[in-house]
C-alpha cells in the first residue's frame, strides 16, 4: 500500500472538543500508517505536501474544498457530511451545494443520510459507520434507574424535550436524570438550573472529560437522545458498545443508527411521549421485558461501530480518492 499524505479540515479542533473534532482525531488515528494531520483551514504551509483531503462539513469547509479543487481538480476530494450539512445547509446554502458539486466522493455517517442528498450525487456516497470501543456495562443501581444524556446545550440537540420530561415525571417515580454538556447557549444553561432547582430527580453536570461521561454511560440502564437533527451521533454508538439501551427521537439520524424498528423512539419535541417511555422503562410489571428487549436491539447494531470496520473503509475512501 502507498503511503499518501492526508489532509483531514475540520471546522472545529480540540478546544471545541465536539463531535467534528473528535471525528477527525479517530480518523487520524485510523489512517495509520499514512500520515494524517488536521487544519481548520487549507490550504497553509505544508499544503503541498498533500495528496487527499477529507473535509468535514460541506458549508463551514467550503472555502478549503473549493481551494484544493482549484489546485488539483476532483482528485483527491473527499467532502464527509454532518446533520446541519444534510438536514439543513445543503438545502438552502449555496456554498454547501457548492461543496456537493466540488468533492469526488461523499460520505454520510449512517444509512439514511444518504436519502437526503439530492439524487444526482447518490452515485458518488457511501456510508462509514463511526466507531468505538466495546466497554462492559458497570454495576447498575438496583435502587433506581439511571437515565444519561450527553450532548452540548444547543438548540440542535433540543435538551428543553428532556427537561420538561423530567417535569413530567411524578415524584418518588425512582428515575434519575443526568444531563452532561456545556451550556453553549446560555439560555438552555438558565432553562437546566431552573430545572435542577424544581425537580431534584434532574441533575446538569455541565461538561465533563470524556473517561467520566463514558463511565457514566456504563452506569447507566438508559441513554436519552432528544435530538431535533443529527448526522449520527458518536454517543449513541458509545450507549451501544457500553450495554447500555437508548431511547432516541425519531429523526433519521437515529433511526439510521438505530434501525428502523428500533422500539425505544419518541417523537421530537414530545416530552410526554419521552416521559411515558422512562416510566415504562422502570415498570418491569407493566411492560416486562422493554429492558431486555432494548438492550438485544443494540446488542444487533453494535457489530456496525466496530472500529475495524471504520478502519477499513476509510482506508478503502483514501485509496478511491488517490486512485479516480
Amino acid at each position: 500500500m502507498q503511503k499518501l499524505r492526508v489532509v483531514i479540515v475540520s471546522p472545529a479542533l480540540a478546544d471545541a472538543n465536539n463531535g467534528n473534532w473528535q471525528t477527525a482525531r479517530r480518523w487520524q488515528r485510523l489512517l495509520s500508517p499514512h500520515s494524517a494531520r488536521i487544519v481548520r483551514q487549507w490550504p497553509d504551509a505544508q499544503a503541498g505536501q498533500d495528496d487527499v483531503m477529507l473535509a468535514l462539513h460541506a458549508r463551514r469547509s467550503a472555502d478549503s474544498v473549493q481551494a484544493w479543487h482549484a489546485t488539483h481538480g476532483q482528485r483527491g476530494l473527499g467532502l464527509a457530511l454532518t446533520g446541519t450539512d444534510l438536514y439543513r445547509d445543503i438545502e438552502s446554502d449555496l456554498q454547501a451545494q457548492h461543496s456537493l458539486a466540488l468533492a469526488s466522493s461523499l460520505v454520510v455517517l449512517q444509512s439514511l443520510g444518504k436519502e437526503a442528498l439530492p439524487s444526482l450525487h447518490h452515485s458518488k456516497t457511501r456510508v462509514i459507520f463511526q466507531s468505538t470501543g466495546m466497554r462492559q456495562a458497570l454495576p447498575k443501581s438496583q435502587r433506581q434507574m439511571r437515565v444519561v444524556m450527553v450532548g452540548h446545550l444547543r438548540e440542535e440537540k433540543d435538551p428543553l424535550t428532556l427537561m420538561a420530561a423530567a417535569r413530567l415525571l411524578p415524584k418518588g417515580c425512582g428515575i434519575l436524570i443526568d444531563h452532561i454538556g456545556a451550556a453553549l447557549d446560555p439560555a438552555l444553561g438558565q432553562a437546566a438550573q431552573a430545572t435542577q432547582a424544581q425537580c431534584p430527580h434532574y441533575r446538569w453536570l455541565g461538561a465533563l472529560p470524556h473517561p467520566q461521561t463514558r463511565q457514566r454511560i456504563q452506569r447507566a440502564h438508559l441513554l436519552v437522545h432528544t435530538s431535533r437533527l443529527e448526522g449520527g451521533a458518536h454517543v449513541l454508538m458509545e450507549a451501544i458498545c457500553s450495554g447500555t439501551p437508548v431511547l432516541a427521537s425519531r429523526i433519521d439520524g437515529n433511526l439510521g443508527l438505530l434501525g428502523n424498528d428500533y422500539t425505544g423512539i419518541f417523537e421530537p419535541g414530545d416530552a410526554q411521549g419521552l416521559a411515558d417511555l422512562l416510566l415504562a422503562c422502570r415498570d418491569p410489571q407493566k411492560h416486562p421485558g422493554l429492558m431486555a428487549h432494548l438492550g438485544h436491539q443494540c446488542a444487533l447494531r453494535a457489530p456496525l461501530f466496530e472500529p475495524q470496520a471504520e478502519r477499513a473503509a476509510l482506508h478503502r475512501w483514501v485509496q478511491d480518492l488517490w486512485t479516480i
